[in-house]
């Protein structure tokens, strides 16, 4: 009777006939794209005002469209010859300058208009906005020279108007336009009429005659020399603009003739060019203006071609030579011959010169330029010091001798008020420290800038001790002890101190041999207490001598018994920072041979290889044994990523996919699909969190993993396929139900099958071959398309069942996205206290590997009550380090209501991405899709109640 019921219950059940209400039609709106009079239609304008406003409207939302755009040219044409307005016909030039840059549009016939505009034009204002947009044209339009040559003709006609705009405006027009091809004599006549408009009576008509010169110079023209003289007379400017423009065109004449000579100023003496402009610049540092101190501080430091005693004079504020010239015994001894007469010595003043020597004349260094670095490191403004020490550090980083006389002054920048010149002082020594050595006092100030309170500038001052050479066995220890002292005062930067200490140790070995015995307090007849392995300061110190023991092996012999089992201890546990060491005959804490031999990447590529070879016979296994396999296997994989980490992110891919793959089992492998009846609400929560592992599982492959192939990318999107078509038949079953939702059956399916179609567009775009799953499901799409919600879960169901998902092999060496949050380092049991209501700033020091866009990175805060919070990171708290690998300094505030206890809250990085299910994320509680990069860190903090 049971089996009879069972049979009339399915019966009923498959024969049920659901009939749905005709939909209503919807109603398709057709807007038809307003033409360009309706959009701007200035004849509505009664005054200029109105006419103005209509125009910024319009330039706001410009047509993009060829017919549009002509419809409009015309109409402001039109209306151009009706106003009177100056101001209204300057927004139409303004417009039609910006219009002529649509693609497609013909802007060499408005040429003649404006042009015509122009002749008849009597306000200077329309007149330069005129040129202005015939210089836009112009520029829209390179390969037409004879458009060109017009244009340079038009406003060679008006650099006579009585108006400096204009004049500024033919100049700039010209510097754009002029002579584009090669040189020759049409370049040297731009040149001309540049140079005279440089004597132009408004200061702002000649810096923009300069600024043309250096615009022929940006387009490839190379220029003249004959402008060279004109150029150094601009230097003594009153306009701040002029002078500006000097400077950088007399950096351009040293660049094109370094080694032309120049005559020197009232004097038959001659020098090459990149030493006189070098002068002339370096006199520039001492101008009035801050904008052209600080421009002439930062172009020294590219002209590398100055001769040596200009570089010396540029650190000594005194005159060489008492600004003369000191000549050979050959020539004083020529000049004697050529006098006829020898001195004898009886005739008092017979041998003094035959006229006097003006010092001003034959000056071959302006008094201004001695001691031009010494100023420019002095200066009262940051950006001229910052450009100074920039300057310093390239001259110095190609002369070593002059390296060595500079680097008094860089260590003196060490003292700098601002942060900024103190970082790019430490950072400038460190380039150039293999052409010096520190002297005592010298380091003694490097070593006081270790107490600054910026963590920046420790970490660059141990950069800058790696790589310089220590004198003398007292300043490394001096060395040693201040880093000891810093890594008491700031017990954070223990790893950039480690790392320091293992350069400082591998380059100076000799000398810390013998500082080994204080170092580690070894006594020759005593044993000393052994030392606490968990303290910083005294990894350091065995990290240093570790490093120094690879290149001198008389140091293991000092070692006492407990140091040999620390290094064991430190070998395993900083395998990067300890390098290895020959302990022969030391048998109390050798490995044995099987330990002491390391597994090679070959061994565990090989292991890996053994690992997924297994997978062959996953297809024809049954249920439970498959999924132990996959179990199995996904404990191996992350076994060899923790071994080996080059074979890290392969392992952990492949890991996701096939934990994928057995959930995916997991969750068809229920005997509720068999039976006809509605899933329960227990059953569908199960199968949902499969699915929710699923989806997050398949984002993170997708997001946290660079390199992957195209056909990988297509199995981890056939595998959310999969997430989805399980995810539709758990929705369409647990309706029956009676469970609710916020998306009706049919809903859900047009959104499945959307998902379909944004996953055959990849597979054929890719031309990427899809799995027996996704070829039946595509082949069907059209019988999907016009189906109902309950046939399409009757014929999902099987399909499902009937296709096992494939193995995925990953070929290429992939990359995997993570973040390490060195601060806070989470084992602190400290309680940070705050004012509940208030907020507490928490410092975050973390590095970023194999992210592509740093600034997408969220930090997220996990509170005991369940709460999250995302705070989004400063772009200019991102530093670079290198490819695909970045640091975050930054400060993270939180704030919450009082607690009667402490608690932890969990602090980690994560990556935000798009594809979520909206209606999960809503049941869940949160408003963004995160992908953790890192495990997170516990901060131990309490809320305290106000103080009345």
């Amino acid at each position: 009777k049971m089996a009879a019921h069972l049979k009339k219950r399915a019966y009923e059940e498959f024969s049920h006939v659901i009939q749905e209400e005709p939909k209503p039609p919807k109603k398709l709106k057709l807007a038809r794209k307003p033409s360009p009079e309706e959009v701007l239609d200035l004849s509505t304008a009664k005054t200029p005002q109105a006419a103005v406003q209509l125009l910024l409207k319009f330039s706001n939302n410009l047509p993009d469209e060829t017919g549009a755009v002509e419809g409009a040219v015309r109409h402001l044409l039109e209306f151009w010859y009706k106003e009177k307005e100056s101001y209204v016909r300057s927004k139409i030039a303004q417009l039609l300058g910006r219009l002529a840059h649509t693609p497609g549009f013909a802007a060499a016939a408005l040429v003649d208009d404006l042009t015509s505009l122009l002749q008849a034009e009597e306000s200077h204002q329309v007149r330069a906005q005129l040129l202005d947009s015939l210089l836009q044209i112009g520029h829209g339009l390179p390969l037409h020279q004879d458009l060109h040559r017009k244009l340079v003709a038009i406003a060679q006609q008006f650099l006579t108007d009585t108006y400096h705009l204009v004049r500024s405006k033919c100049l700039e027009l010209i510097g754009g336009l002029g002579t584009a091809g090669v040189a020759g004599k049409g370049d040297v006549a731009v040149e001309r009429i540049l140079a005279d408009a440089s004597h132009d009576q408004d200061p702002r008509v000649r810096t923009s005659a300069l600024q043309a010169m250096l615009t022929l110079h940006q387009r490839g023209l190379k220029l003249s020399l004959g402008g060279y003289q004109q150029t150094c007379v601009a230097l003594t400017d009153d306009y701040e603009g002029v002078r500006l423009a000097a400077v950088k065109l007399i950096w351009v004449y040293s660049q094109l003739y370094p080694e032309t000579m120049v005559p020197v100023a009232s004097s038959n003496e001659e020098l090459r060019l990149v030493d006189d402009g070098f002068a002339k610049i370096c006199n520039m540092v001492n101008d009035l203006t801050m904008t052209v101190r600080a421009e002439a501080a930062g172009l020294l430091g590219s002209l590398h071609r100055v001769s040596a005693r200009f570089l010396e004079q540029t650190l000594d504020k005194k005159l060489m030579s008492h600004l003369r010239r000191k000549r050979t015994a050959h020539e004083r001894a020529k000049e004697m011959y050529a006098s006829g007469e020898w001195s004898t010595g009886k005739k008092w003043g017979d041998d003094a010169p035959k006229e006097e020597v003006d010092t001003d004349s034959i000056s071959l260094i302006d008094s201004g330029a001695c001691g031009a670095f010494v100023h420019g490191l002095e200066d009262e403004f940051l950006e001229v010091r910052s450009a100074a020490v920039d300057s310093l550090c390239e001259l110095a980083s190609n002369n070593q001798t002059f390296a060595q006389q500079s680097l008094d002054f860089l260590v003196d920048m060490f003292n700098d008020e601002i942060e900024g010149v103190r970082l790019n002082s430490i950072r400038s020594l460190r380039k150039i420290s293999r052409h010096v050595v520190l002297r005592e006092d010298q380091l003694d100030t490097v070593l006081g800038a270790l107490d600054d309170a910026s963590k920046p500038i420790r970490e660059a001052l141990h950069e800058l001790l790696c790589s310089c050479q220590q004198l003398s066995k007292a300043c490394l220890n001096s060395t040693i002890h201040a880093m000891l002292r810093n890594l008491s005062k700031y017990p954070s930067d223990r790893l950039s101190i480690w790392r320091c200490m293992q350069q400082v140790g591998s380059h100076h070995a000799d000398l810390v041999a013998t500082l080994t015995p204080e170092l580690l307090c070894a006594h020759p007849y005593f044993d000393a207490t052994e030392p606490d392995m968990d303290d910083p300061a005294y990894i350091a110190i065995l990290i240093l001598v570790f490093n120094a023991a690879v290149s001198c092996p008389t140091i293991l012999p000092m070692f006492p018994e407990h140091t040999l089992r620390h290094y064991d201890y430190l070998r395993d546990s900083l395998t990067e920072m300890v390098p290895q060491l020959k302990l022969e005959g030391h048998r109390s804490v050798m490995m044995s041979p099987e330990r002491q031999r390391r597994p090679s990447l070959d061994d565990h590529g090989s292991f890996l290889q053994h690992i997924l070879s297994r997978l062959g016979a996953l297809q024809n296994m049954q249920h439970s044994a498959a999924v132990e396999l996959l179990h199995m296997t996904i404990r191996d994989l992350e076994r060899v990523g923790s071994l080996e980490p080059q074979l890290a992110a392969t392992a952990a891919c492949t890991a996701m996919y096939l934990h994928c793959h057995m959930l995916f089992r997991k969750a068809l492998s229920d005997q509720l699909w068999a039976m006809p009846a509605a899933l329960g609400a227990v059953q569908c929560a199960t199968v949902r969190a499969s699915v929710r592992q699923m989806l997050g599982l398949t984002h993170q492959m997708e997001q946290l993993f660079l390199g992957l192939s195209s056909d990988e990318v297509g199995c981890v999107l056939q595998m959310r396929l999969k997430a989805h078509t399980l995810q539709l038949l758990v929705d369409l079953r647990g309706r029956q139900a009676g469970a609710k939702g916020t998306k009706t059956s049919s809903q859900l399916c047009e959104l499945y099958l959307q998902r379909v179609t944004e996953v055959q567009s990849y597979l054929n775009s890719n031309k990427v071959q899809p799995d027996t799953f996704t070829q039946a499901l595509l082949a069907e799409m059209s019988m999907l398309e016009s189906s109902k919600a309950s046939l399409i879960a009757k014929y999902l169901l099987p399909l499902l069942q009937g296709h096992i998902p494939p193995s995925m092999e990953i070929g290429n060496c992939v990359r995997q996205a993570r973040a390490n949050i060195i601060e806070p380092s989470g084992e602190s049991d400290n309680v940070q206290r705050f004012t509940a209501g208030l907020a507490l700033a928490i410092d975050v020091d973390a590095t970023l590997d194999n992210v592509t866009q740093a600034q997408d990175v969220l930090i997220q805060l996990k509170f005991p009550d369940g709460q999250t919070q995302l705070t989004s990171v400063r772009p200019a708290d991102i530093h670079r380090l290198g490819p695909l690998r970045h640091r975050v300094l930054t400060q993270v505030y939180l704030s919450h209501q009082q607690w009667t206890e402490p608690c932890h809250v969990e602090l980690g990085m994560v990556l935000p991405y798009s594809g979520g299910d909206q209606e999960e994320e809503e049941e869940r509680g949160t408003t963004a899709s995160v992908i953790p990069l890192c495990k997170p860190v516990k901060i131990y903090i309490l809320p305290t109640p106000t103080k009345r």
